[in-house]
């Protein structure tokens, strides 16, 4: 049986349609923690231009390349095996560093630690083209407040299983954008209290 992941199948229209416009000119995206598959799937059915790279720790990669070898095709190639914190992110051997014209990561960075956060950050700013995007999924919070109560509710939880874990300041994440020279493009509302932020690097 494949792995599944019940939120991407309920969310993965709406995240289609919010990264199209940002996609419509890049031709290579990098996905951080593809968990599943399924994004890679659904995007690179819709978008026949887009040649999606999934990538997860080690433990995923099976159940990762099981499904693109199910349900894939040629623009989806194998998964790598991809930790946040160990640099430098690995890069298939025909593609060059900076290759990546997009950034892509759903529902991770309120589940790995602060430090990985800053990690992840760093990494972009290494195999980002320039011009190139990075695309943010989840949960946020704003001045420090979260935006529902049930945001509250799953950060507690959240906290309850790994004291490092957490929905993150959206101003803190603009930040750590900021040091990688990417300036925020858009910040999307999305269901279950979810928002996508998309950030543009520089081309100088």
């Amino acid at each position: 049986m494949l792995p599944h992941a019940p939120a991407a199948e309920r969310n993965k229209d709406a995240i289609l349609d919010a990264i199209r416009p940002h996609l419509a000119a890049r031709a290579r995206v990098l996905e951080i923690g593809s968990g599943t598959g399924q994004h890679a799937v659904h995007v690179t059915k819709a978008l026949p231009h887009i040649v999606w790279q999934c990538s997860d720790l080690a433990d995923a990669v099976p159940g990762i390349a099981a499904r693109l070898e199910a349900e894939g095709n040629p623009r989806t190639p194998p998964p790598l095996a991809l930790d946040v914190a160990a640099p430098p992110w690995p890069v298939p051997e025909a593609v060059s560093p900076e290759a990546f014209d997009a950034i892509f990561t759903a529902n991770t960075l309120h589940i790995m630690s602060f430090t990985h956060v800053e990690h992840f950050f760093a990494r972009v700013g290494e195999v980002l083209a320039p011009g190139g995007i990075c695309c943010v999924y989840g949960p946020m919070k704003y001045g420090g407040d979260f935006t529902t109560q049930s945001n509250a509710d799953f950060d507690a939880q959240l906290r309850t299983r790994n004291p490092e874990s957490g929905i993150r300041d959206f101003e803190t994440l603009d930040d750590l954008a900021y040091e990688q020279e990417m300036t925020l493009a858009a910040d999307t509302a999305m269901p279950a209290n979810n928002r996508l932020l998309v950030w543009q690097r520089g081309t100088g």
